[in-house]
């Protein structure tokens, strides 16, 4: 569990980076989820763009990689969602 001041932390971070991942149509299936397992584990913090024709809204996406993966929620903004979970190998980002 991260705290607020980690969580501003984060999305100072995310507010400059750009969404990498889209979910569309085919909602979260296994190997999106395998794919965004991976790069949590190379980047640590990851922005996942929804599109309108999934199944799904943000919250509830969001909610549900969080439980799949171990993640933590950084932020829902819109469509964009953002999710943080440290790397086990080598952690690149140092919260405060």
């Amino acid at each position: 569990m991260i705290t607020t001041k980690q969580r501003a932390f984060l999305r100072s971070i995310a507010g400059t980076t750009e969404a990498l991942y889209q979910i569309g149509k085919n909602g979260l299936t296994e190997n999106l989820i395998k794919t965004l397992s991976d790069a949590l584990e190379a980047r640590e913090l990851i922005k996942i763009n929804v599109l309108e024709t999934c199944p799904e809204s943000p919250k509830q996406i969001i909610a549900s990689l969080c439980e799949s993966l171990g993640c933590e929620a950084v932020q829902v903004i819109g469509r964009k969602v953002c999710v943080y979970r440290p790397s086990t190998e080598q952690p690149k980002i140092k919260l405060p």
